[in-house]
């Protein structure tokens, strides 16, 4: 599930294509600084791609013959200072060039522009589009998903809209989400045997408060 390094990776081949045969929407975001910063916040027609639906909303830049995103609305990368583009679907790095990803009905897609020496080229999974992956998944597959934690209503009601199975430990080859409903607030993401496992600390209330970790990489 590991992305193809900089996000940025997005020719812009397929620029001239139209969206493609689709049907419903998805939602685009566009932010800076692992989502501190809100860009945009939008929605956009499924069936075109991740670089079809930047390019709908944003005026878009592109270097190395056009195979990577340069600059979005004049915020541009730049080796010297170790930032760029990169992109996520439903809260999973992407694992192919953005123009060749077309998006599903319900995807979550997320364009960050932050410092790449800091973080590392690959992020592979991050938090911030929570419910996502656990409910549309990546390129339309939706891996099982299970909920570990303690058995209360709360823990209950996120399994219910995670459209999860409640375990007492976490399965191989699934989508899991391990609660500990304790502790300093905590909510961070990893792959996982060919799925992701997202761990949370604190108050499981908050998983139902979307603007507590929407945009979010990490908690805290």
């Amino acid at each position: 599930m590991r992305g193809a390094g900089l996000a940025a990776v997005a020719a812009v081949a397929a620029l001239a294509g139209c969206g493609g045969g689709g049907s419903g929407h998805a939602t685009l975001w566009v932010t800076r600084d692992e989502g501190k910063t809100v860009l945009v916040d939008t929605e956009v027609p499924a069936g075109e791609t991740a670089l079809q639906a930047l390019d709908r909303k944003a005026a878009i830049e592109t270097r190395y013959g056009g195979r990577f995103v340069q600059a979005v609305d004049g915020l541009a990368g730049s080796i010297v200072r170790r930032r760029d583009w990169f992109y996520f679907v439903n809260g999973i790095e992407g694992t192919r060039g953005a123009q060749e990803y077309r998006l599903h009905d319900g995807d979550v897609l997320w364009w960050d522009y932050r410092d790449w020496g800091r973080e590392g080229q690959n992020v592979p999974v991050v938090v911030g589009a929570f419910p996502e992956p656990f409910v549309h998944g990546y390129a339309g597959k939706v891996a099982p998903a299970f909920v570990v934690g303690p058995r209360t209503a709360t823990v209950g009601k996120i399994a219910r809209l995670l459209h999860a199975r409640r375990a007492a430990r976490a399965p191989k080859h699934a989508n899991v989400l391990v609660i500990h409903a304790s502790g300093p607030l905590r909510f961070s993401a990893r792959e996982r045997g060919g799925g992701v496992l997202f761990s949370f600390d604190g108050d499981p209330h908050v998983l139902l408060d979307r603007a507590a970790y929407a945009h979010r990489y990490r908690l805290p």
